[in-house]
């Protein structure tokens, strides 16, 4: 059997600490290594046992989160999971902690009904399972329900059937649409950063809880070229925009003439996710076809692989990030591995290959 994935949980509350611990150890790949009510105590246990993954509260006594992420990653990087309230000020927070390292965030399990609990066990679980397997690199300073039987793990066909692609408008503006996961929103930054003003729309599913997608949509569009937003049910999607896909909700792109706007709506989990990116990829196979450039970015698991292969088999561009470059290569590798990607790139070099193909 394979070695089990050791995990330090860091909160103050006691409550929470027994919850995060059930769930946990409710999965056979994980185990918990220890406990701690601070970051102080956290130290202390980390020098006798290192963790494989720490999961982080951001708000604590003595030392607060942030601060002790700052300290780990720029002396010892250990993965590390934050695990937040979903709190207008708290969203905030959570972007610095992306830039200081975290691997992922997360939202506060939920406790007051087992559907919403399963998910929040599913998501946790997960993103423990993705920080376990995420490349480092050191950070330079300038009472518990029962759980229930997870449920089988729907495909993009729950939200969306498969079905034959509508006819390409000639005329129809060209479109991107993006899918990342664990290590996406530092690749996601860096490469529209990089590119002009008058880019094709583009739409982005990156795997977030719901409360941090809007903070990311903002934080993005004080540092680019573009409008980016995060998106509302009917938005349009045209030149020189970029729609973020809200966390928890999933979305779809959709097509009236010659315009494409977004579709936000609810539905289970695909892929173990909402919003999941097969869902975004299947759509603009089917509304965009060819006048679509599918791009699929770091992240542990598999979705937005079958999706990516829809969107080239629809005549989509299509390109997967590499390995050299993924934080977690899961998602562009299977991808490759279904033969979906035209073209495998690193993430310095996607942006001018969209610049070159495009102007």
């Amino acid at each position: 059997m394979d070695k089990k994935i050791r995990v330090l949980i860091v909160d103050d509350s006691a409550v929470v600490r027994q919850s995060l611990s059930s769930i946990l150890e409710s999965d056979p790949q994980i185990e918990i290594m220890g406990t701690a009510a601070d970051p102080l105590i956290a130290v202390k246990k980390i020098m006798k046992e290192v963790p494989d993954v720490i999961t982080l509260d951001i708000e604590m006594p003595r030392m607060d989160g942030l601060t002790f992420l700052r300290k780990i990653m720029s002396q010892h990087p250990i993965p590390v999971v934050v695990i937040s309230s979903l709190t207008n000020e708290g969203t905030e927070v959570a972007m610095k902690a992306l830039e200081y390292g975290a691997s992922e965030i997360i939202g506060k399990p939920a406790m007051n009904a087992a559907h919403f609990f399963n998910e929040s066990k599913i998501r946790l679980c997960d993103a423990v399972k993705a920080a376990s397997q995420a490349k480092l690199s050191r950070l330079k300073i300038s009472n518990t329900p029962q759980v229930e039987i997870v449920k089988p793990k729907y495909s993009a066909d729950i939200i969306l059937e498969a079905g034959s692609y509508k006819k390409r408008i000639a005329d129809t503006d060209k479109i991107i649409v993006l899918g990342a996961s664990t290590g996406g929103t530092e690749a996601i930054r860096s490469l529209l950063k990089s590119l002009p003003p008058r880019m094709p729309g583009i739409a982005i599913v990156q795997h977030m809880p719901e409360g941090f997608t809007k903070s990311f949509a903002n934080s993005l569009n004080t540092i680019t070229n573009l409008e980016v937003k995060e998106a509302e049910d009917g938005d349009r999607l045209y030149q020189g925009r970029v729609l973020i896909a809200r966390g928890d909700h999933h979305m779809l792109l959709k097509r009236s003439g010659k315009e494409y706007s977004v579709e936000i709506k609810k539905g289970p989990l695909v892929n173990r996710h909402r919003p999941s990116v097969d869902v975004l990829f299947r759509s603009a196979a089917r509304y965009a076809g060819q006048n679509a450039t599918g791009i699929l970015l770091t992240g542990m698991g598999a979705d937005g692989a079958k999706g990516l292969l829809e969107l080239k088999e629809a005549g989509s561009d299509t390109i997967a990030q590499n390995q050299e470059t993924s934080i977690v290569f899961g998602m562009p590798k299977e991808a490759i591995k279904l033969g979906a990607a035209k073209g495998i790139l690193g993430i310095d070099e996607i942006a001018p290959y969209l610049v070159k193909k495009f102007f």
